[in-house]
């Protein structure tokens, strides 16, 4: 099959997503406790992304690492429609694929394999297993050339001796603790707006979401009252409801990391300054003041809508403080001249490429006066996603020698030749 006939597939996917729309919205809500606004954004986009493989020839002539290969492919919690795209991006250079999904997504499954069948017959399958015995199935059947995970890093992180000694490639996306950095000359209404968006959305459940929020001083006070303002307003309740802006958190163990982490902000000296209520998995969005890089908010991934915010002095200060940190995901980056020097030394390379050991201190996208939705159109089908440290890697065996990858990549390179 070629490219463009694998291409009219996804075409009858993206429409087969249009039509059942609301299906999916639903699903999400039910399933995922999503916001009903949340979830109708994600089907939107996920149809926008499908057809952005038109754009996407570059891949024409690509083919899977062997004929008849399988990849296998674990998906994450959260997300649903966003899912299509990571599937299609591994199907179109050719691949056959296995897709394990979440067992918070049920749902989600069930309607997304109804409308795979009939457009994908067997090349796309539905995997019922666990994730444990997904990746024991990657290591030793012979079909499978490229296992991809999202997920977390200390779930797979113990997998890479099995890897190495089976030769066997594993392309992982995981998690960010993202900075996200304002000067003093920015635009503070672009920074705001982004910052709302980006942080409060799937009501903080994104590994792309800013988790370390930097300031300069001289606006900081400003800047907090600003935000505040702008949290009072959301709406907290029944994800259902069309007017809701913040649901409850998916995961239980997400919830009781968080109540160690406030926990934690509040004895070394932070202030709650909007929110800090939590109600079972219902967390009401939260802003905490004067956080420091020891606190475990600062430190470990927060999936929540709870923002962690800290003050900066000197462009160095902040750099190195950015820059201290196990993940690598993404930056984004608010201000005038300085800024963009920090921009420039927060980036890494273009795509993904060899590195000795897990690189630290670098980020697979780096937005400079640039908002989120922006940064990250076209994300996995023509914008290469991933970071550095813990946020993603890939492991290979070339010629025989073992090497880690790191940087932005495309799973349809990452799955062909």
């Amino acid at each position: 099959m070629s490219f463009e006939e694998r291409y009219e597939r996804v075409l009858a996917l993206a429409r087969a997503l249009e039509k059942h729309h609301d299906e999916l919205v639903d699903c999400a809500v039910r399933d995922l406790q999503f916001t009903f606004k949340d979830s109708t954004r994600e089907v939107d986009i996920a149809i926008d992304r499908l057809r952005l493989f038109a754009d996407a020839g570059f891949l024409r002539e690509r083919s899977p690492l062997r004929p008849g290969a399988r990849v296998n492919l674990m998906l994450s919690y959260n997300g649903s429609a966003w899912l299509n795209t990571a599937i299609t991006s591994i199907y179109i250079v050719g691949n056959r694929v296995s897709v394990k999904f979440s067992s918070k997504g049920r749902r989600i499954m069930a309607l997304t394999k109804d409308l795979y069948r009939p457009i994908f017959g067997d090349s796309v399958a539905f995997y019922n297993g666990t994730g444990k015995s997904l990746l024991e199935d990657s290591l030793t059947d012979p079909v499978v050339t490229v296992t991809v995970a999202f997920g977390f890093d200390e779930n797979i992180l113990p997998y890479e001796a099995a890897f190495r000694t089976a030769g066997k490639k594993l392309v992982f996306e995981g998690p960010g603790q993202d900075p996200f950095i304002v000067f003093a000359d920015a635009d503070l209404d672009l920074a705001m707006d982004d910052l709302m968006a980006a942080k409060f959305m799937y009501s903080g459940q994104t590994c792309t979401a800013p988790k370390r929020i930097f300031i300069q001083a001289s606006i900081y006070q400003e800047f907090l009252e600003r935000f505040v303002e702008r949290v009072q307003r959301l709406v907290v309740g029944d994800p259902a409801e069309k007017q809701t802006d913040i649901g409850p958190v998916v995961s239980t163990v997400a919830v009781q990391r968080l109540h160690e982490q406030m926990a934690d902000a509040l004895d070394k000296g932070a202030k709650v300054l909007v929110g800090g209520r939590i109600e079972g998995n219902l967390v009401y969005p939260t802003v905490v003041k004067d956080c420091a890089d020891n606190m475990l908010g600062m430190r470990e991934e927060v999936f929540a809508p709870v923002a962690f915010t800290s003050s900066f002095e000197t462009t160095d200060e902040v750099l190195a403080r950015a820059q201290n940190h196990k993940y690598g995901l993404r930056a984004a980056v608010y201000g005038g001249s300085e800024a963009a020097g920090v921009a420039k030394a927060l980036v890494g390379c273009d795509y993904c490429h060899p590195v000795p050991s897990y690189t630290f201190g670098k980020f697979g996208t780096v937005a400079y006066n640039q908002t989120r939705a922006e940064s990250w159109r076209g994300a996995f089908i023509t914008r290469p996603i991933g970071g550095y440290g813990y946020s993603g890697w890939v492991w290979e065996t070339v010629d025989g020698r073992f090497q880690i990858k790191q940087g932005p990549k495309l799973l349809s390179t990452e799955t062909s030749r």
